[in-house]
């Protein structure tokens, strides 16, 4: 109904979903009062309708609860499906006694991990055998960071969607659902002393800038970091000096930006939108010199391979690759089933990953039409992915190239792209992971979750061991902050 789709565009927070409904159910058009409609109230009546079938299917007839927990990704349409508790409850007691079989067959065998996977559990610290002998997991004991080692960064106002380190100074840039991105000063030392830019993004209205009232979702600082480039949901990029003085404003989308990036050599800028297309921005004249049409759907990514050639993909499961100058892709990988979330290309140019709703990440190579590798270990959609900066073309030729995933399902996966195989599982985070980043010298992998913690990981061992996690939150007075640990 109308009302349900005023619900999801108003109060969901899930921005594709909520902007499609918007655009199909013509809300603006409509009488209905948004001012009446309560926050997030069909998301609350679907949550606790989800809930209220999770608990029946927790707990036996007598009153126990179920053994085994068996809630796994109960959707709305398995909510509503007959007979949906007495089903769940039987797979999951057969899958049960499988298991406890399983275990009682691997306590007469030697326990070998398989495929070479070494997984990391915080809450285990057992011995693995791995080329047949025992190595113990060493994991450091959680670490609550003081706020004499934390920098906190007060000032927006709302939620912190991402954040860019300058790539030449001590500059930090983030962009927030207050309709601003700030640039942070990080050379003056004490929690007080840093100071921020505000970079309000205003559009033009009655002859007279106001505020656009959209999330900035999207930024990325050039090469030699003298510039910064934001991508709103209001349609617009925008180029801004270091010193927080607004350069260009770049308008041709029609509709929220998703993604935005420099080419290395710093003369152009690649966006991606909600209205199924890519433009390559000159970013002297802020004129745009090609708009690529070819998605189906909105496009979610883009990945520079070079100067001139990039990747996009998108909702429509499709990723294109396309060069300036060409009226085509030059390039069409198909193979995942479902949005396809984020693509990366590898530090020589020469492997595209791509990750999904699909549950799978593949990595792709412009000498073939079918994918390398196919890597299925993930569980639940995967939302991001990084390359690691080693290997041939990076400044650390000598080490081996890794690809790390992260995942709805709580974990993060490392990947050995040359075999193919998963090399480590992550699983101390409790919640989806969202993020994840290699330090410049690979040694180390940075993970955050939804769990409001930050894990830091040491990929040089053979067995990963925990090496930090940072817990500092903080809120104040309603506004969101961001926490650096040295």
């Amino acid at each position: 109904t109308s009302l349900e789709n005023l619900f999801l565009f108003l109060f969901s927070g899930f921005s594709h979903s909520a902007f499609t409904f918007g655009i199909e159910s013509h809300i603006s058009q409509s009488n209905i009062n948004g001012t009446l409609v309560p926050p997030a109230a069909l998301i609350s009546i679907l949550q606790k309708g989800l809930q209220y079938v999770e608990a029946e299917i927790s707990i036996n007839e007598d009153g126990t609860v179920f053994d085994g927990r068996p809630i796994e990704s109960l959707s709305l349409i398995d909510a509503v499906m007959p007979d949906v508790v007495q089903t769940r409850q039987q797979v999951f007691r057969e899958k049960l006694a499988q298991q406890r079989a399983a275990v009682a067959a691997a306590a007469v065998q030697q326990n070998t991990p398989k495929n070479g996977e070494a997984t990391v559990n915080g809450e285990e610290n057992g011995a693995h055998a791995i080329n047949n002998h025992s190595e113990t997991m060493e994991i450091d004991g959680d670490v609550d960071i003081p706020a004499s080692k934390a920098t906190v960064l007060r000032g927006h106002e709302s939620e912190v969607f991402i954040c860019a380190w300058n790539p030449v100074s001590d500059l930090l840039a983030s962009g927030s659902g207050d309709s601003t991105a700030r640039i942070w000063n990080l050379n003056e030392n004490g929690n007080s002393g840093s100071t921020q830019l505000v970079l309000r993004h205003c559009i033009r209205e009655g002859g007279q800038d106001v505020p656009s009232n959209k999330d900035v979702t999207s930024l990325d600082w050039n090469s030699d970091g003298t510039l910064l480039a934001t991508g709103s949901y209001d349609g617009f990029a925008r180029i801004w000096t270091k010193d927080g003085n607004l350069a260009s404003t770049l308008g041709q989308h029609k509709g929220p930006i998703f993604a935005l990036k420099w080419n290395k050599k710093g003369n152009c800028i690649l966006s991606a939108g909600v209205d199924k297309t890519t433009i390559i921005w000159d970013a002297h004249t802020g004129e745009a010199k090609q708009q690529f049409p070819f998605h189906s759907a909105p496009a979610l990514d883009v990945d520079w391979q070079n100067n001139t050639t990039f990747a996009s993909c998108s909702t429509d499961m499709c990723i294109h690759v396309c060069r300036l100058g060409c009226d085509r892709p030059v390039k069409t990988f198909q193979g995942h089933t479902n949005e396809v979330n984020a693509i990366k290309w590898d530090p020589s140019g020469m492997l595209l990953a791509s990750c999904s709703d699909d549950m799978t990440l593949k990595v792709w190579s412009m000498k073939q039409d079918n994918c390398v590798h196919d890597l299925q270990a993930h569980n639940k959609e995967i939302y991001t992915i990084k390359w690691s900066p080693t290997g041939p073309g990076t400044s650390n030729p000598n080490s081996n190239i890794m690809l790390a995933s992260a995942s709805f399902d709580s974990t993060v996966r490392l990947w050995d792209v040359e075999r193919g195989v998963c090399i480590h599982t992550l699983t101390k985070h409790q919640e989806p992971v969202y993020s994840v980043a290699f330090s410049p010298d690979g040694k180390y992998l940075a993970s955050g979750s939804f769990d409001k913690c930050v894990h830091i990981w040491n990929t040089m061992v053979r067995i990963l061991n925990l090496y930090h996690q940072c817990r500092y939150t903080n809120k104040t007075a309603g506004k969101q902050e961001k926490c650096r640990t040295e």
